[in-house]
């Protein structure tokens, strides 16, 4: 196969900084390429030496005559002046631009909610990004070469984007932080480190198994990144199976590296301890109207974060995510209803947006300091130094003026002030902004050990997947519904047009304790109902005996569940085990007592 692009012997760098040293890579026509590595190693360095809008220092690139390239930068190249139509469909009418399937596709994912003759001067940084990568993917390329495409993308155009770029015949350089979109999209993972291009078959997982294997045939000394990686891929192997199955290379060597790996973490243990810190009461919506503007975002909704759970919220841009957590944290007071906190939460948000109060001559280590010399996690204490090198504070770093951070060194270190406050309930808006892989490892790894409640907003599939325990989604009927099967069933009912199963919004961890009668009851405002025919209360009088059965026989199994755990000792792998089930069976137990209060207004009316 010839390549479109060649590198050869390139070397780069900036100052005394080596970023590129002697490269030699091709890009072959329609391969897939994603690009990993810490941010400042080199990545954006790499893409724009190869497509030639920066001059290696040493070294050459050739690339095939004629070829064209697409690149989304970081930045964007869009007139202020223009409108949305010009700068992404080239002025062209309604009529015109949607008679072709393609083009009416992509302005319906990444332009929704847009007016197309609105002025590109007065759109936000997100509207600008999404009008940047629609008006690049209108055109044809023979390479496409995408900075960070999915950011300021929701979970469901992440998984339109993934999808879409499959269909294309065009060859893709990809540089993301997103595990998910690598892992469905590209074929071959190049990391960059140390000025040096390494090559790995498949995409993230695979990456992640070769690495292992390489690490152990090499017997690196590097324990404490060793064990992140065999974390990382003891989470794949468990929670992911189906993502290791492309690869076509031997995995039985790294395999043996998990064999006595426990699960990222110890979910009941986690819940007892956030338990003894923050007792039995954490958050409850209550019945509760949130509108802003004119969009009601939430309608009679019921929701209960207890002690220890980790949950995931998911929507489309503008359900109210981010209205939800600043609800959850006083911020915003609801309309109607009330949000009762606990007594003892000591609540942190991270927002999209950090809003930094320090003083700009301040240094990165003295502040930490500061705040906390040593911290407190589920395995023991930490000293603030660990954390900052942890995170990625090491050598000169550790005393550089905040003033002088880069903006993906002020998200962590914004995200490490947070959790050096030691709070036992963390709200996490978009945290894996501006994060490269390896601090997304160390802030999962990290969460791991961290015993509180956790409720994370992401259009990071794989983060939400990997640090939460449950998904929950705003689906546009004003409440907060469970998604037993998470991200997929999520992605399932948007596509469908329908809403999530109406499971109550009790916790996961507290559904043994909760009532989810009352609960159920709540949701909806009493509407009077016209007298049922006869069938319907024949009907009605079968669903409450069926129920009643159901009902009978999940409380008799919570009690053998509860009776087991309470003589299961200290074998967590158990525990865990039993504190999964009983939540599934909360879950079953609530759908059916809001099944029951319906059929029992039929037979009442």
């Amino acid at each position: 196969m010839s390549n479109l692009i060649s590198l050869e012997k390139v070397s780069k760098s900036y100052g005394i900084r080596p970023l590129l040293t002697e490269v030699s890579l091709g890009i072959g026509v329609g391969e897939r390429i994603g690009i990993v590595g810490r941010n400042g190693g080199g990545k954006t360095t790499l893409l724009e030496v190869m497509t030639g809008l920066e001059e290696p220092d040493t070294g050459r690139v050739s690339m095939n005559r004629g070829l064209l390239i697409g690149y989304l930068h970081q930045g964007d190249g869009l007139h202020d002046d223009h409108t949305v139509r010009e700068a992404v469909l080239r002025g062209k009418a309604d009529h015109e631009w949607a008679a072709d399937y393609r083009t009416r596709e992509v302005v319906e994912v990444l332009l929704a909610g847009l007016d197309l003759d609105r002025i590109v001067d007065g759109l936000s940084g997100g509207e600008r990004r999404r009008c940047s990568l629609a008006a690049l993917l209108l055109d044809e390329w023979d390479l496409m070469v995408l900075d960070e495409p999915t950011n300021h993308l929701d979970v469901e155009a992440v998984a339109w984007l993934a999808g879409h770029m499959k269909t294309r015949s065009s060859a893709l350089v990809v540089v993301t932080h997103d595990r998910w979109f690598l892992d469905e999209v590209v074929e071959t993972t190049w990391e960059v480190h140390d000025g040096e291009v390494d090559s790995f078959e498949g995409g993230y997982a695979a990456y992640v198994l070769a690495k292992a294997e390489r690490s152990r045939q090499a017997s690196a000394s590097e324990s404490r990144r060793q064990n992140l990686m065999k974390k990382e891929l003891a989470w794949l192997r468990r929670g992911a199976p189906a993502r290791t199955s492309k690869p076509k290379f031997r995995i039985d060597a790294a395999n043996q590296l998990i064999e006595d790996v426990p699960p990222p973490r110890d979910r009941f243990e986690l819940q007892k301890f956030a338990t003894q810190r923050l007792g039995k009461d954490v958050v409850d919506i209550e019945d509760v109207d949130l509108t802003r503007g004119d969009k009601q975002l939430l309608s009679h909704a019921t929701w209960r974060l207890g002690p220890g759970d980790r949950v995931g919220i998911v929507g489309v841009n503008g359900a109210g995510k981010s209205s939800v957590l600043k609800l959850i944290s006083g911020e915003l007071e609801p309309d109607k209803g009330r949000v009762k906190r606990g007594r003892t939460i000591a609540l942190r948000q991270l927002a999209q947006s950090a809003k930094e109060d320090l003083p700009p001559d301040a240094r990165v280590l003295g502040t930490v300091e500061g705040i906390r010399r040593v911290t407190k996690t589920a395995d023991g204490e930490i000293s603030a130094t660990s954390m900052l090198e942890r995170f990625g504070f090491t050598g000169d770093r550790l005393t550089a003026r905040i003033a002088d951070l880069s903006g993906g060194e002020r998200r962590r270190f914004e995200l490490l002030r947070s959790l050096l406050d030691e709070p036992n309930v963390l709200l996490l808006d978009e945290p894996t902004n501006d994060l490269d892989i390896e601090t997304l490892n160390v802030l999962e790894d990290f969460l791991d050990g961290w015993p509180g409640t956790l409720i994370v907003v992401s259009h990071d599939r794989y983060f939400l997947e990997r640090v939460t325990d449950t998904v929950w989604g705003l689906m546009g009927d004003g409440q907060i519904r469970m998604l037993p099967r998470g991200v997929d069933e999520y992605l399932e009912r948007r596509a469908a047009g329908v809403n999530a199963a109406p499971y109550q919004a009790t916790s996961a961890s507290n559904t043994s304790s909760a009532k989810p009668a009352a609960a159920a009851a709540s949701v909806a405002p009493a509407a009077p109902k016209a007298k049922a025919g006869g069938a319907e209360e024949r009907n009605a009088r079968k669903a409450v005996a069926r129920i009643d059965k159901q009902l009978a026989k999940i409380t008799a199994e919570q009690g053998e569940i509860e009776a087991e755990m309470a003589v299961s000792g200290n074998d967590h792998v158990k525990l865990g085990a039993l504190a999964a089930r009983l939540g599934v069976l909360g879950e079953q137990k609530d759908a059916l007592e809001l099944e029951w209060l319906e059929a029992s207004a039929i037979l009442e009316g």
